[in-house]
């Protein structure tokens, strides 16, 4: 009887120590606070809070600030400023949170704009909207038990050098003093507001820093130091959640990284267009045995379905977790859901491929402003999970089922 009482007595123990606990590493395994390890599998929530041109089908306006000048010049920018508004309200729900949590995931990874979390305008948005929706999706993730990665996609002055971090054509971070230093902040003030908030996992500091163009450049011995003082900065408020580091060149390059300098790191890769064999993938393996530190795949995907179940098996075959990318697209097959064209969508989209290089083409140019309020109004009522469309080949290539 007193050894089933001291047994019990030391499951209860052992549950009260891991139950008011964070996900953290060991080794290399992410562990989940009952101590047994999670294979993370989720999707990014891609456009959300960083739009993206390639996503509203446009070509040459491919960054954030070019897709939000395409709208600003045809409704104009008090009319655009309700339009990104209604976006972000109706883009991602708690319907969304829900659906990709019964399909089988554990997690998503949440890709940002620096400019939501300081005194810069974005998308007509300030730092308060960007706190309001973080707050938002992290409670529907709460309520639905679905972990949360936070991903700085665009940082102060870039830290790709191309549309996707919505820079000016260069990785300026790594050459400005002044744009480390708001990085730093941004990224510390967020971990001092949920540094207790255990639906976290962790923050993915910079999203393919230092883009293949600029290889001879010498920035690439710029990022892990810059990495040091961000994770720093956090460790002063935050000592709980991990922190994702990742490579450069498009996070495919870790020859940058020396030994782990923190006991919870865990290093993410990204991997697109190329043979879903274990050769892509074999350095990293390497750097992860080496360093006894956990690998994780924080994008891929934009591929047939067969590429993507064949790349999936193949990283759960290493115990790698993984997060594909994106969640919902408009006119896509390459995604979980795709978003339907709203009618006439083509004329705004004729209209983003013309040079809109001066103010006489733009005035002699501009479409009808009513039709064009009616056509994004029909995409916004569009993105409404009720009215996308499952995509089940591209389900069931991530051993998932609807």
């Amino acid at each position: 009887m007193k050894l089933r009482f001291v047994i019990i007595m030391l499951t209860v123990l052992s549950f009260q120590m891991f139950a008011g606990d964070f996900v953290k590493t060991r080794g290399k395994e992410i562990i989940l606070p009952s101590g047994e390890p999670i294979l993370l599998k989720g999707m990014n929530i891609g456009n959300w809070l960083l739009p993206e041109g390639y996503m509203f089908k446009f070509k040459k306006p491919n960054s954030p600030r070019l897709v939000t000048s395409v709208f600003a010049e045809l409704i104009g920018p008090d009319e655009a400023k309700k339009f990104w508004v209604n976006f972000q309200d109706v883009y991602i729900t708690h319907e969304d949170i829900k659906f990709i949590k019964r399909l089988g995931l554990n997690s998503i990874r949440l890709p940002f704009h620096y400019a939501l979390f300081n005194d810069e305008t974005f998308l007509h948005n300030t730092q308060a909207r960007g706190f309001e929706l973080f707050a938002r999706i992290l409670d529907w993730c709460r309520k639905e038990s679905l972990y949360v990665i936070l991903d700085m996609h665009g940082a102060p002055c870039g830290q790709t050098g191309d549309n996707i971090d919505d820079s000016w054509g260069y990785p300026w971070l790594f050459t400005s003093e002044d744009c480390q230093n708001e990085f730093i902040k941004i990224w510390k003030s967020i971990a001092e507001k949920y540094a207790d908030d255990k639906i976290i996992i962790g923050y993915d500091l910079l999203n393919e820093p230092i883009a293949h163009y600029f290889e001879e450049d010498g920035l690439y011995e710029k990022l892990e130091p810059l990495y040091k003082k961000a994770t720093a900065a956090i460790r002063e408020v935050d000592k709980n959640h991990i922190i994702f580091l990742g490579g450069a060149k498009w996070n495919t390059n870790f020859s940058v990284f020396g030994e782990p300098f923190d006991d919870n790191l865990v290093y993410t890769f990204h991997k697109y267009w190329m043979e879903p064999v274990q050769e892509q993938i074999q350095e990293y393996l390497d750097f992860s045995e080496k360093y006894n530190v956990p690998l994780y795949l924080g994008e891929s995907g934009e591929n047939s379905d067969e590429w993507v179940n064949n790349f999936r098996t193949l990283l759960e075959q290493h115990n790698i977790g993984w997060c594909f990318w994106p969640y919902k697209k408009l006119e896509s097959s390459a995604g979980i859901v795709q978003i339907k064209y709203p009618s006439n969508y083509e004329t705004i989209m004729d209209y983003a491929e013309k040079p809109r290089d001066n103010y006489q083409f733009i005035r002699e140019n501009r479409l009808d402003q009513a039709v064009v309020k009616q056509i994004l109004a029909e995409y916004l009522e569009n993105c409404n999970l009720k009215k996308c469309e499952a995509n089940e080949g591209y389900i069931k290539a991530l051993g998932l089922t609807d």
